[in-house]
C-alpha cells in the first residue's frame, strides 16, 4: 500500500493539476436548491492533485501488479481462462462496432443486427437448439433468463412447480439462480465415480420438479455417460432440462447440449468464445432454447425478413427483456470474430487441446496429491490436498505458495464435495512448457511441504502484500487511502 501511496498522494501538491480547461460559462448554481442537504459536501474531498504525467505512472504501475492471461498462467478450474485473440479486439473496434448506439434507427446498424442475426444462428447449431437470445449480461443472468422461460412454460400449460434439481457438484450461481427465480432446490448426490447418482435422481423427480439444471462434463471434469436416461427421467415427469454452459470447452464440435437432451442451455462467451473477463465483466451469456420454449424467449428478437434485419417485440408470451438494449454487443463482436476465425473444425480442436492438455497435466500431478476421481476427465480435474492436510499444510497454503513463482492458483475448496479440493483447467491456448513449468512448481510444493512446512505455511513471500488476515479483511475491508498518521488508528489486515 505504501509503494500505491507514495506514486499518488505523498507526491500531492496543492494547486498542482493534470489538466487545462477553458473557464466555466455555465452560471452557478445554489446546491441546496437541487439536492437534499445531507447530499451536499461540506469539505473538499481530498483528492490528490498530481500532475498527468503522475497520474498516469500510477495507474501503469498498479496495472503491472495485476495477473492477466497476458502475463502469466491462470489455471482457474471452470472458468476457462484461455487466450483472447487480439483480432477480436481489433475487430471489435471497427466504426461501424463501436461507434454505433442502441437508439439508432434499425435501417442504419443493419451491419451490427446482421452480426447478431449470424452469431445467434452459429451459437444454436454449436449448442443444439432451435433459437437463441444474446441479451443475458453474463452466465449467471443466463441461467435466470432460462429458468424464467422455464416458469413461463409451465404456468402457460396451469402448472406450478416449485423445485429445481441440481446436483452437489454444480457451480454456486445454479441453486442462486434457481432461488431467485422463485424456486426451492434440492440437491442430488454423486455416486462414487463422481456423477449423477441416478437412483437417487429418481426418488426426488416428480410431478413437482419444474427443471434439472446441471453441466456436462460436470465441475468435476467428468462426462456424465448416463445423460440421456438422465434426461428421460426428467422428461417424463414433465421437467425439463437446464444446461450450464460453463464448460462448453470440453465439447465443441463433439456433441451438443440439444443432443444430450437438454431444453435450454447458455454459454459464457468470456469462458468458450475468449471474451475477456477482465474487471469483472462486461461479459455474455447467451441462452438457446428448444421449441418448447421458443415462445417464451426475451425481446426484442433479432429477425431477418429478406435483405434486412429487424428487432422484433411482438411477441405476447415473452418474458420480456432482461437486459438493457440487447446484451453486450461489443463482447458479442468477439465471440463472432473467434467462431468465424476458428471455424468448425478449429473449434473441435479446441476441445481436442483442452481436453488432452487437462489429462496430461492430471497424469504429471497425480503422483503428488490425492486424485479422488483418478479416471480419464475432460478439459478440467479435481485433486485433493487431503494428504497435505495431514501434515498441517492446507490447500490453502499451498494455492498461497504459488503466488511466489508468479502463477495464479487454480479454483480451491470447490466442488465442495471434494475434502481439500484443486480444480485446475490448463485450456488448449498453453503450451506444454508452460503446463510442465506449472506441473514442476506444484511438485516441488508438495515436496516443502513433507520437507520444510514453514515455508508453504508462511507464503506468500515475494508479493507485495503478504498473507492476509482473511476474516479481518472481509469484514472490515479497508478501501480507502489513510494517511500515515491515522494508520495507528486502523488495525492493519495485513501481515508483514
Amino acid at each position: 500500500m505504501a509503494e500505491y501511496n507514495h506514486l499518488i498522494f505523498e507526491v500531492s501538491r496543492p494547486g498542482r493539476v493534470g489538466y487545462s480547461l477553458p473557464k466555466s460559462d455555465v452560471e452557478s448554481v445554489n446546491l441546496e436548491d437541487k439536492f437534499p442537504k445531507h447530499l451536499i459536501r461540506d469539505e473538499a474531498a481530498g483528492l490528490p492533485e498530481v500532475a498527468e504525467l503522475d497520474l498516469v505512472r500510477h495507474y501503469t504501475a498498479l496495472s503491472n501488479k495485476n495477473h492477466g492471461i497476458d502475463n502469466g498462467f491462470y489455471p482457474l478450474g471452470s472458468c476457462t481462462m484461455k487466450y483472447n485473440p487480439k483480432v477480436n479486439e481489433v475487430v471489435a473496434r471497427l466504426a461501424g462496432f463501436s461507434r454505433i448506439h442502441p437508439y439508432q434507427p434499425t435501417e442504419t446498424v443493419q451491419g451490427a443486427l446482421e452480426l447478431m442475426y449470424n452469431l445467434q444462428e452459429e451459437l444454436a447449431v454449436i449448442t443444439g437448439m432451435d433459437a437463441v437470445t444474446l441479451q443475458p449480461s453474463a452466465g449467471a443472468q443466463g441461467e435466470w433468463t432460462g429458468l424464467m422461460m422455464v416458469r413461463a412454460y409451465h404456468e402457460q400449460k396451469g402448472e406450478t412447480r416449485k423445485k429445481v434439481l441440481v446436483p452437489d457438484s454444480a457451480h454456486g450461481t445454479n441453486p442462486a439462480s434457481a432461488s431467485v427465480a422463485g424456486y426451492k432446490t434440492v440437491t442430488i448426490p454423486s455416486n462414487e465415480n463422481g456423477l449423477v447418482d441416478l437412483e437417487e435422481l429418481k426418488k426426488h423427480v416428480d410431478k413437482d420438479t419444474a427443471a434439472l439444471m446441471l453441466t456436462n462434463p460436470n465441475t468435476l471434469g467428468l462426462f456424465e455417460k448416463e445423460i440421456t436416461e438422465i434426461a428421460a427421467v426428467v422428461h417424463e415427469a414433465g421437467g425439463l432440462l437446464y444446461y450450464d454452459g460453463a464448460n462448453s470447452n470440453a465439447i465443441l464440435g463433439k456433441t451438443t447440449p440439444g443432443d444430450m437432451g437438454f431444453d435450454v442451455v447458455h454459454l459464457n462467451l468470456h469462458k468458450t468464445f475468449t471474451g475477456p473477463h477482465g474487471g469483472g465483466g462486461p461479459g455474455s451469456g447467451p441462452v438457446g432454447v428448444k421449441e418448447v420454449l421458443l415462445p417464451y424467449l426475451p425481446v426484442p428478437r433479432v429477425e431477418k425478413d429478406g435483405d434486412k434485419f429487424l428487432l422484433n417485440s411482438n411477441y405476447p408470451l415473452s418474458i420480456g427483456r432482461v437486459k438493457g438494449y440487447y446484451g453486450n454487443f461489443g463482447i458479442n463482436v468477439r465471440a463472432y470474430s473467434y467462431i468465424r476465425t476458428m471455424g468448425p473444425v478449429g473449434l473441435r480442436e479446441v476441445s481436442e487441446g483442452a481436453v488432452l492438455h487437462a489429462n496430461y497435466l492430471r497424469k504429471r500431478l497425480d503422483p503428488y496429491f490425492e486424485s479422488p476421481y483418478p479416471q480419464i476427465c475432460k478439459h478440467e480435474f479435481v485433486l485433493s490436498g487431503s494428504r497435505q492436510k495431514k501434515l498441517g499444510v492446507r490447500t490453502l497454503d499451498m494455492a498461497k505458495r504459488l503466488l511466489d513463482f508468479g502463477y495464479h492458483p487454480p479454483t480451491i475448496y470447490f466442488p465442495l464435495n471434494v475434502e481439500e479440493c484443486l480444480m485446475i483447467e490448463p485450456t488448449e491456448t498453453e503450451s506444454k512448457e508452460t503446463m510442465d513449468a506449472f506441473a514442476d512448481v506444484m511438485i516441488q510444493i508438495a515436496k516443502e511441504v513433507e520437507e520444510n512446512p514453514g515455508v508453504v505455511l508462511d507464503a506468500p513471500h515475494t508479493t507485495i502484500i503478504g498473507r492476509l488476515d482473511e476474516v479481518q479483511a472481509a469484514r472490515q475491508p479497508i478501501v480507502r487511502y489513510i494517511k500515515e498518521k491515522e494508520e495507528e488508528q486502523v488495525k492493519d489486515g495485513v501481515k508483514a
